[in-house]
């Protein structure tokens, strides 16, 4: 959300607000749980940080928006550590982050892409999530819940899985598959299961 006049101003606020968007504003805002998270010179260099995929400003802890993949995972019949590992490797958990090939937002989601899941605002980490999870069920329907090629489409696309009948050939989608892969496993819940035999009933 963009908030600066056409006038210019000596200070650009940088301001988190309650759902965890990011608002660029050129004066102070008195909003409830809001919080000033950089104060820059100008717009210019506010629009940048926004633009920027590992900017500072905009990555947030790896924690943060659990809450809303938890619901749309599950709301979708997704495995949440698959969605979380899935946006670290895409954006680093950065909801204005832009790729060189014009994915956008949480979930890396091109434009074309969100509009099929109805997507309106694309930086919104509601919208963005839930697309993204929605594409993540689609791929996992085509690929019988194959984890590797729903990843590896994720990345390069189905067509290209279908194209090679597995993992393309390119060198970024195997590095990426790598990744959520390893990303996916750390977010995996590791539970301790006592056996039977360790516990009998009653011992």
């Amino acid at each position: 959300m963009f908030a600066v006049s056409s006038v210019a101003r000596a200070e650009v606020y940088v301001y988190e607000m309650p759902d965890g968007s990011r608002m660029i504003t050129d004066h102070p805002i008195n909003a409830k749980h809001s919080r000033v998270v950089r104060v820059t010179p100008d717009v210019m260099g506010a629009g940048k940080l926004a633009s920027q995929k590992n900017s500072p400003v905009f990555r947030e802890e790896a924690s943060t928006y659990d809450r809303l993949i938890r619901r749309y995972a599950d709301e979708h019949g997704v495995e949440f550590a698959l969605v979380k590992a899935v946006m670290q490797v895409e954006s680093s958990f950065n909801p204005y982050a832009v790729s060189h090939k014009g994915a956008r937002g949480l979930m890396q989601m091109m434009p074309e892409t969100a509009s099929r899941y109805g997507v309106r605002d694309i930086y919104n980490p509601h919208e963005n999530i839930r697309a993204g999870v929605q594409h993540l069920k689609y791929l996992s329907e085509m690929f019988n819940n194959k984890l590797y090629l729903v990843i590896a489409a994720y990345n390069a696309g189905e067509n290209a899985v279908k194209q090679y009948q597995g993992i393309p050939p390119y060198e970024e989608t195997q590095n990426y598959v790598r990744k959520v892969l390893q990303y996916k496993r750390q977010y995996t819940p590791r539970y301790r299961y006592t056996t039977l035999a360790a516990n009998p009933p009653g011992g």
